[in-house]
């Protein structure tokens, strides 16, 4: 069976991590399948890719359309901002049909059994870039009734696609209701517990170009991509609310990321410097870059904070930092709240909150005892349900129904 994935980015952000992930274990599963991954630049996922032994192809997308995305209407009024997007879409045209050649004329070269996208861009490229008679998978990483246009967009391109495969349960209720007809199985996001594991940490002091930490420091991080969802002025508010609460607590926190996707609403870096001077706190924060590899930046933290502000598709980063043993505080909506269970391997809190999040890491750095309870339960509960050792025969399984059931099909 030849299967083709196929990403919009070629960074190594979330959904690109469970590609990865499901491409290494469905080579696992199954030798004999000849995978292809498709990108439209050459970068750490590819690299990736190539290292496991699956091929990798480029096939270069223009830059109109790599920045374009309807996220960035968050950034305007909604009204000049779904204008603004239809206006550059239009734009793009010219450069998108030609792309659209190259990338029809790359599919069939592979002549693929089966077509797996794995974003909203890839979703609606699927549409008009597959030959009719290719079952196509749609990967679901996102709340699309969150998002108007791109809901309305994937309803007209979803004519070929056989399977949605939802990473939560919550995913799959959004997936129903914007995406009637389409059959949707849950398949939730797997770790390597091996490489996510508990070990040394990364110096996160070196890699923020800060002095070492006086001994005794309690480090607190957050982990994400520049989104503007994901919460990094709520986790700048929060180390000001602890540092004015006990100016002598010895805590010092952690932005880890860089805007590493090409559409807008994103933070910069300087926004973000900004953020922590303006609140006084510049001296406690340090910014370390995106990390491709985030198990180290993991270890190298007393505390991981996921704060994301709007409901989380799943957070990759909550099932990763609790396979690394760390004491985890998780924003509990979407997703994200189906990870854990309250006090037992994590701590939620009302997503947005930074009051609610302040007192939960006070009382994390106070208490060393309880966040070592934690981390060992996050552990066992990494190991027990996020294990990827049987990921790869979960999607191969269902690319077989899927494969079979086209077959079946009249032509």
């Amino acid at each position: 069976m030849r299967l083709l994935f196929l990403s919009a980015i070629s960074n190594l952000g979330g959904a690109e991590r469970v590609l990865l992930t499901a491409v290494t274990g469905l080579r696992r599963a199954d030798p004999s399948l000849a995978i292809r991954v498709v990108a439209p630049t050459d970068g750490p996922l590819l690299d990736a890719v190539r290292a496991t032994g699956v091929d990798a192809e480029i096939v270069p997308m223009p830059a109109a359309l790599r920045t374009l995305g309807d996220s960035q209407r968050g950034s305007a009024g909604r009204t000049f901002g779904t204008a603004e997007l239809f206006g550059r879409a239009l734009r793009t045209v010219p450069k998108m049909a030609a792309y659209v050649a190259r990338l029809r004329a790359a599919i069939r070269r592979f002549d693929p059994h089966l077509v797996h996208s794995n974003g909203i861009k890839t979703h609606l490229l699927t549409r008009v870039a597959v030959s009719r008679h290719v079952p196509v998978v749609w990967h679901l990483h996102d709340f699309y009734g969150l998002r108007a246009v791109a809901a309305g967009l994937l309803r007209w391109g979803c004519g070929q696609v056989r399977m949605g495969i939802a990473v939560s349960r919550a995913v799959a209720a959004d997936a129903a209701r914007v995406l009637p007809g389409v059959r949707v199985e849950v398949v939730a996001n797997a770790v390597d517990v091996t490489r996510f594991s508990p070990g040394m940490g990364s110096d996160l002091d070196r890699l923020a170009g800060l002095p070492p930490a006086p001994a005794g420091t309690v480090r607190v991080g957050l982990v994400a991509t520049y989104a503007r969802w994901k919460g990094q002025l709520t986790f700048l508010e929060a180390a000001r609310l602890v540092s004015k609460s006990d100016p002598d607590l010895r805590v010092r926190w952690y932005v880890v990321g860089g805007p590493i996707y090409h559409t807008g609403a994103q933070f910069s870096q300087a926004e973000l410097h900004a953020g922590a001077s303006e609140r006084g706190i510049i001296d406690r924060v340090g910014f370390v870059p995106f990390q491709p590899d985030p198990a180290g930046a993991y270890r190298g933290l007393d505390v991981v904070v996921h704060a994301s502000t709007l409901p989380e598709p799943f957070g990759l980063t909550v099932a990763e930092a609790m396979a690394c043993a760390r004491a985890v505080v998780v924003s509990a909506a979407g997703g994200a709240s189906e990870l854990f269970a309250d006090g037992v391997n994590a701590v939620g809190v009302t997503p947005a909150d930074p009051t609610e999040l302040a007192a939960v890491v006070k009382r994390l750095a106070l208490d060393p005892q309880w966040r070592a309870r934690l981390g060992i339960a996050a552990r066992d509960t990494a190991v027990s349900r996020f294990n990827d050792a049987d990921y790869g025969h979960r999607l191969s399984h269902l690319f077989v129904q899927v494969v079979r059931g086209a077959s079946d099909q009249p032509t």
